[in-house]
């Protein structure tokens, strides 16, 4: 058994969410937040057997895109100096960040 745990881009989750559905994967949402762009993501919990591994994977890289964005100025003003962007900045966001990890056990109550 695995625990995959996908963090994506807020504008996926629904579509993710339908796909893993149609596809018989329970799944568990977690709202998180990310460090540089401060933006919403959601955070996926997905526990499957070692053979559905390779579909789950198929369906999350088919349904969250990665995409280019403009990132306005962000002032240091009460901020940290160190995250201080001076101009807008194109950067590339979406898509998906993955981890499978190994379950030694399961219990379902």
């Amino acid at each position: 058994m695995k625990m995959i745990i996908a963090i994506v881009q807020d504008k996926d989750s629904n579509r993710l969410t339908d796909a893993l559905a149609d596809n018989d994967l329970k799944t568990t949402k977690l709202s998180t937040t990310g460090g540089f762009l401060r933006e919403g993501n959601t955070t996926f919990m997905i526990g499957c057997d070692d053979n559905q591994v390779d579909d789950a994977l198929d369906i999350i890289r088919k349904n969250c895109s990665q995409r280019e964005q403009m990132v306005a100025p962000i002032s240091p003003m009460g901020g940290n100096a160190d995250s201080y962007i001076p101009k807008p900045v194109k950067v590339e966001v979406g898509g998906a960040t993955v981890f499978v990890l190994p379950i030694d056990s399961f219990f379902q109550f």
